[in-house]
C-alpha cells in the first residue's frame, strides 16, 4: 500500500467517493432486504473463488451475474449494494486498498448498469411472463454498461500501478480483450436468476450457482491453456539459447521489442499477442543448425552459410503444427528478408515481406546491437538507433524503425547485463552474429 503513487491513491479515492456518493444519494425506501441478502451472498461466494486470467494481476469471477440480477430485481441502489460486497470476499491476497477499490468499482459499475436499465425502459421488480421479450433490450444495455464500466475502471488502476514496460503482459492497463465478449454471454445468467425468481424465489440463486461455476471452470481452462502455451514457448527458447551463451535472453528481448513496435503502430491486441510469440520463437530454427557452425570463429564455407540461411525454414518445420501461432509463422519464416530483396530464405522485397517479419527484423537487429557479443561489447542505444536508420529502406522497413525509435524514447530500453562465461564454456566463440547488420557473415568458397 505504501508503494502506491499519489496518482493511484487519487484514482482509488475518486472511485470510492463516486461510489459513496451514488449510494448516499439513492432512495433507500422500498428495497426488499431479504432479496438483497440472497443476491449479496451469491455474489460473495463467486467473488471468493475467482480464477486468475493474467499473471499476478487480474482475477475473474462470474459474480457480476448476481449484480445484474440485482439491477432487475432491486434497481440501481440495490445493485450497488450487492457490488459493494466484493470488499468482503473471503479469498486471501487482496490488500485493504484492493478490497476497498474492488467494492467501490463493482458498486459503481452496478449502479451505472442500473441507471442504463431504467433509461432504456426496464422495470425494476420480479419479471413476469408479460415482461418478455421487452426486458431483453434494457437488460442487454445494462450488461454492456456494466462490463464497459468494470473493465474501464480496472484498466485505469492497472495503468497506474504497473511499470512503464508496455511490452509485458498486463503492463500499463492491458487487459485481455477477448474476455468481454464471453462476459456478455455469461451475463444472461443474471436475467435467468431474475426470471426464475417468480417461480422458485430465492432458490433461483442456488439453481444458477452450478452453471456459474461451470462458466468459471471454462475461463480457468482458457487461462491454463495460455499458461501452457507460454511454458512450451519458453522451453523452446531455452533449447535454442543453450547453443550460444552470448545470445541467452535474446529471444525474450526480441519479443519485447516486437511488442513495442506493434503497439506503437496500433496493432490489434490479438495480433500483438501473436507477434510476442513470434519474437520468442523467431530463432527456433537454430535447433536445426549444427552448433559448430553457429559458434565458428572463422569464415563460413558456402555449405555452412547455407545452413545458416535455412534456419528460418527449419523454424517453420519445427513449429508449424502449433496451431495458435497463426500469423506468427510467416514472421518466423521471413524475419531475415530485406526490403531491398537481398535477404533470405526467399529473397522477398518490400511489401512482399509479411508485416510480422518486418517487425521482427528491426527488433532482432536492435537487440543484437545493444547486447554484448564475444567479438565486441554492447553498443549504446544512440549507436543502435543510428545503425538501424543507416539500414532503413535497404534492410529494414523505415516505418518500423521509426516506431521502435519512438517506443524506446518513450518507454526506454533495458540493455542486458554483460554475460559472464561459465568455467565450462568453450574457449572460442563465434566471431560474428547473423543478426548483426554491422558485422556481415564472412563466407569463402567451398574447396
Amino acid at each position: 500500500m505504501g508503494r502506491l503513487s499519489r496518482a493511484t491513491w487519487l484514482y482509488i479515492g475518486t472511485v470510492v467517493a463516486a461510489a459513496a456518493f451514488v449510494i448516499a444519494r439513492s432512495p433507500h425506501q422500498g428495497i426488499p432486504w431479504s432479496r438483497l441478502a440472497v443476491l449479496a451472498v451469491l455474489f460473495l461466494v463467486c467473488e471468493s473463488v475467482p480464477t486468475a486470467i493474467t499473471p499476478r494481476r487480474v482475477a475473474w469471477s462470474p459474480g457480476y451475474a448476481a449484480t445484474l440480477a440485482s439491477v432487475v430485481l432491486l434497481g440501481p441502489f440495490g445493485a450497488a449494494l450487492t457490488g459493494l460486497v466484493s470488499a468482503f470476499c473471503l479469498r486471501r491476497g487482496p490488500t485493504v486498498a484492493q478490497r476497498i477499490f474492488n467494492g467501490a468499482m463493482y458498486a459503481l459499475s452496478a449502479y451505472i448498469a442500473g441507471r442504463v436499465f431504467l433509461f432504456l425502459g426496464g422495470t425494476v421488480g420480479v419479471p413476469t411472463r408479460d415482461s418478455f421479450p421487452q426486458i431483453i433490450g434494457p437488460f442487454a444495455g445494462a450488461a454492456a454498461a456494466h462490463i464497459v464500466a468494470n473493465y474501464g475502471l480496472v484498466a485505469g488502476v492497472l495503468w497506474l500501478t504497473s511499470t512503464a514496460d508496455r511490452s509485458q503482459p498486463g503492463g500499463r492497463g492491458v487487459l485481455d480483450l477477448r474476455l468481454p465478449l464471453p462476459d456478455l454471454g455469461y451475463a444472461v445468467f443474471g436475467l435467468l436468476i431474475a426470471a426464475l425468481w417468480s417461480v422458485v424465489g430465492p432458490f433461483a440463486a442456488i439453481l444458477v450457482l452450478i452453471p456459474l461455476f461451470v462458466a468459471r471452470w471454462a475461463i480457468a481452462q482458457f487461462a491454463d491453456q495460455q499458461r501452457a502455451y507460454e511454458a512450451t514457448l519458453r522451453v523452446l527458447c531455452q533449447a535454442v539459447e543453450t547453443k550460444d551463451f552470448y545470445t541467452r535472453g535474446h529471444s525474450e528481448r526480441v519479443s519485447k521489442g516486437s511488442v513495442m513496435i506493434a503497439r506503437a503502430i496500433g496493432m490489434r491486441p490479438e495480433r500483438v499477442e501473436a507477434i510476442r510469440f513470434a519474437g520468442m520463437l523467431h530463432d527456433v530454427g537454430k535447433l536445426g543448425v549444427p552448433t559448430k557452425v553457429l559458434q565458428k570463429t572463422g569464415k563460413l564455407t558456402e555449405e555452412e552459410y547455407a545452413a545458416i540461411q535455412l534456419h528460418p525454414m527449419r523454424g517453420l518445420e519445427i513449429i508449424r503444427e502449433i496451431g495458435f501461432l497463426d500469423e506468427a509463422l510467416a514472421g518466423i519464416m521471413h524475419h531475415h528478408e530485406r526490403i531491398d530483396g537481398r535477404g533470405y530464405p526467399m529473397g522477398l522485397a518490400g511489401d512482399e515481406i509479411p508485416e510480422f517479419a518486418r517487425v521482427l527484423a528491426v527488433a532482432d537487429a536492435f537487440d543484437c546491437i545493444t547486447s554484448t557479443r564475444s567479438y565486441r561489447g554492447a553498443r549504446s542505444l544512440a549507436e543502435a538507433i543510428a545503425e538501424l536508420r543507416r539500414c532503413s529502406g535497404t534492410q529494414f522497413d523505415p516505418a518500423f524503425v521509426d516506431a521502435l525509435v519512438a517506443a524506446v524514447e518513450r518507454d526506454d530500453w533495458q540493455t542486458p547485463e554483460v554475460p559472464v562465461s561459465p568455467p565450462d564454456e568453450p574457449a572460442e566463440a563465434a566471431a560474428y552474429d547473423h543478426d548483426d547488420p554491422a558485422v556481415p557473415l564472412r563466407v569463402m568458397g567451398s574447396r
